[in-house]
């Protein structure tokens, strides 16, 4: 893709970084002052209570590693799940009580993931959080420098500093920073990999890719796009394959060594986890209008539909040239179907893989913008549920003072930053659908 810069006046990137500045400070605020001492205080009033709220996702890498390496726990024994319960609710927890969360909270990584983190298990879990949130705030910064340069869009400072703003005060950041989840890892990770490729370094991008099989529901169906496509052109491509399969092969056989069984306790965890979690956004939204009863069979037929379509897609753009729109409208299109239909619906801090098709949005604005009544809508609707959390985030901190103490507490006026969370994803894939109408992407050599 050719490089572009985006141009404005100067007025009008000093306006957006006040702006930026006053949004990220606005949903800081609310996050950290407001939002999580009222999800604490409810866990502690319900008896949940517990000093590893913060990091709590960390928590169970740091745990397990812990007792594998040390005493040879098995990681998914029930009697691990039940240590990592008390350690994040105080108590373990009992099925079907209703103060009780539905999360088990059982190991949900492969067993290489404790192999890569084990050092910080010869830690105490407390100063070892703050290193790792501090880590993880740190590489999702970078991982927005490094999209930016793999899509080879130049950027003022100014406005590279207002991107830079909203990536690390949206609330997927800050809900994965307040966890320490290795989601924003792996969307580093997969930043990286793709940096890496523009730069034709293959071998180092496929090492990248398989170290983001940590959490292989992230970069599913990205990974699968990657492997078509450099299996198209094996001879050139090929070093990326054998860095992906041969640094998944080691962490893999370096995991069987030291447990065996890793792979059946696994996938039986993985199972179990699709039953008490809640269902990929897909479900939800299918449920509210067709009831419990339809909404079953129809998520069935749409997330296949989807999956077929994502399949499709990526085999008609296997011959795409990396850097041409067919690569990145293949590439982006995935992620966002992998956030409705494979993800959790509360892993919100996954979608941070949605931030390139939201900036190649942003760089292809022009076109829905100049294609008609229906995708200026749609362009309307993604700018509102995308930039919604810091315009509420705002709004909320400025009227406190002068709201109720009852009002302001209420469900209603409390979530409306986080009210736009689910919708984000169904946004930037109706929009990035519609780019591709607008674009030449079924000639996967145009840029």
């Amino acid at each position: 893709m050719a490089a572009s810069r985006f141009r404005t006046r100067p007025v009008s990137s000093n306006l957006a970084l006040c702006l930026a500045l006053i949004g990220a400070a606005s949903m800081f605020y609310y996050h950290q002052k407001l939002f999580i001492p009222r999800a604490v205080a409810l866990r502690t009033a319900e008896g949940l209570g517990s000093r590893y709220s913060f990091g709590n996702d960390f928590y169970q890498v740091w745990l397990t590693s812990r007792q594998w390496l040390r005493l040879r726990r098995d990681p998914y024994s029930s009697e691990m799940t039940r240590e990592i319960q008390t350690g994040l609710y105080g108590h373990p927890l009992i099925p079907g009580r209703p103060s009780d969360p539905v999360d088990r909270r059982a190991f949900p990584y492969p067993i290489f993931t404790d192999l890569l983190f084990w050092p910080a298990a010869e830690f105490p879990f407390v100063p070892v959080r703050i290193a790792v949130v501090c880590t993880l705030a740190a590489l999702t910064f970078a991982s927005v420098l490094l999209w930016l340069r793999a899509l080879a869009w130049h950027l003022s400072w100014k406005w590279m500093l207002v991107i830079l703003l909203l990536a690390l005060s949206s609330y997927p950041a800050l809900e994965g920073l307040y966890a320490g989840q290795l989601g924003l890892l792996v969307a580093f990770l997969l930043a990286a990999s793709l940096l890496a490729l523009q730069r034709r370094r293959f071998l180092f991008a496929g090492i990248l890719m398989a170290l983001t099989t940590i959490k292989p529901q992230m970069t599913l169906l990205a990974l699968f796009y990657l492997l078509l496509w450099s299996l198209n052109d094996w001879r050139v491509r090929r070093r990326f394959g054998i860095g992906f399969f041969s640094t998944l092969a080691l962490l893999i056989g370096a995991s069987l060594a030291v447990l065996p069984r890793w792979i059946q306790s696994w996938t039986q965890t993985v199972l179990a986890y699709r039953h008490y979690t809640q269902p990929p956004l897909v479900t939800e939204v299918i449920t509210s209008p067709l009831g419990s009863r339809l909404a079953g069979p129809a998520t069935i037929l749409l997330t296949a539909a989807s999956i077929i379509v994502a399949v499709v897609l990526a085999w008609r753009n296997r011959a795409a040239a990396f850097g041409s729109f067919a690569f990145w409208i293949t590439l982006t299109l995935l992620l966002s179907i992998t956030t409705i239909t494979i993800l959790p619906g509360q892993a919100v801090y996954d979608h941070l893989i949605l931030l390139p098709g939201i900036l190649l949005l942003v760089r292809n604005r022009s076109k829905l913008r100049d294609a008609g009544i229906v995708p200026r809508a749609l362009l309307l609707i993604g700018a509102v549920v995308l930039f919604w959390p810091w315009i509420a985030a705002f709004t909320l901190v400025l009227l406190r003072p002068w709201l109720a103490p009852a009002t302001f507490a209420s469900t209603a006026v409390f979530s409306m930053p986080i009210r736009t969370a689910a919708s984000l994803p169904f946004a930037v894939l109706a929009l990035l659908a519609w780019t591709i109408r607008l674009s030449p992407a079924r000639n996967p050599e145009s840029a």
